[in-house]
């Protein structure tokens, strides 16, 4: 078991697990690394991190003190290109190889309905888990979640929206703008794995006290309306083709509004990353529990609203553990 939180030693990092169509781990790497091979970058199938990875001024690199000494990926190949990209000296045949070499380890997946089992070797061994977006997609594993958390086990997730610098201005900080009424914010992909950056864009802006959620929508097309107990109508579309549209936020209110869009998934990356190593240096997290347990409630509450139909879903029905 990992004494935590890990205080100022050199923190050892093990990057797990990769999914289609998601690359963190190879640029959560090389971020927290601080270098990375141009050359084997440049075979990285993803050309949006080749592009803004290339972008950076080598000494916006790296978070000093962190490292990731560990790889595996569910295809073996993926680990060992990660590895050349990123410098990391050590590729593993199976995840739990870590255990016993590493301080924390990354989840670096997207489909919520996997994590529990990702995660449970590691929290069984009493070692940090930091999980990418979103924790959970289902009641059964936010309660097992939520169980663990209450036992002190130390579990992180978040989204790196939740970082954004075109956003961080507004967490709940919308004064100019009278009473917020209205909230809006289109997204590309699924709800499953990208309606969670626009619960977090959204969230600490509003601040928690989400009631209801309608998903009137459809697998492909999500139209989700959220209720807040402050009078705020929240409206998100998640819709599959829509990649040239996605990222606006627009808040209105009484006195005024605004419209903004995130563009330097760089820099929300980074600031998420080194908001992940300060929890594990200090134990206090970025993110509160209880936020993070609204936000898997909503997940699961378009899910279930647009399987049901388009019902109105109570957050109160949904327990958390």
């Amino acid at each position: 078991m990992v004494a935590f939180p890990l205080g100022d030693r050199p923190l050892r990092l093990a990057m797990l697990g990769m999914t289609e169509g998601n690359g963190h781990p190879y640029s959560w790497s090389i971020i927290i690394n601080g270098s990375y091979d141009a050359a084997a970058l440049a075979d990285c199938p993803y050309a949006t991190i080749r592009d803004y990875i290339a972008k950076q001024p080598p000494d916006t690199l790296g978070i000093e003190g962190a490292q990731v000494t560990h790889v595996w990926t569910d295809d073996p190949a993926d680990a060992a290109q990660v590895a050349a990209v990123a410098h990391i000296p050590n590729v593993v045949d199976r995840a739990e190889d870590v255990i016993g070499h590493v301080d924390a380890v990354v989840i670096a997946t997207d489909i919520g309905h996997q994590h529990v089992a990702r995660a449970r070797p590691f929290v069984e061994a009493g070692i940090p888990v930091f999980i990418d977006k979103p924790l959970c997609d289902n009641r059964a594993d936010l309660q097992q979640f939520s169980k663990w958390a209450a036992e002190g086990h130390p579990i992180l997730s978040s989204s790196a929206m939740r970082y954004a610098k075109e956003f961080a201005p507004f967490h709940t900080s919308t004064h100019e703008f009278g009473a917020l009424r209205h909230v809006t914010m289109t997204m590309a992909k699924k709800w499953e794995t990208y309606g969670i950056h626009a619960l977090e864009t959204i969230l600490p802006i509003t601040g928690p006290g989400f009631v209801s959620v309608r998903n009137t929508g459809t697998f492909e097309r999500n139209i989700v309306h959220l209720n807040h107990r402050n009078g705020i109508d929240v409206t998100i579309s998640v819709i599959a083709d829509q990649i040239g549209g996605a990222g606006f936020l627009t808040l209105a209110g009484t006195k005024g509004g605004v419209q903004l869009r995130s563009q330097d998934t760089y820099h929300a990356f980074k600031a998420q990353l080194v908001g992940v190593v300060d929890w594990l240096r200090s134990g206090i997290p970025p993110v509160p529990w209880s936020e993070t347990q609204e936000l898997m409630k909503l997940v699961i509450a378009g899910i279930e609203s647009r399987e049901n139909g388009g019902i109105e879903i109570q957050l109160t029905d949904i327990e958390a553990g």
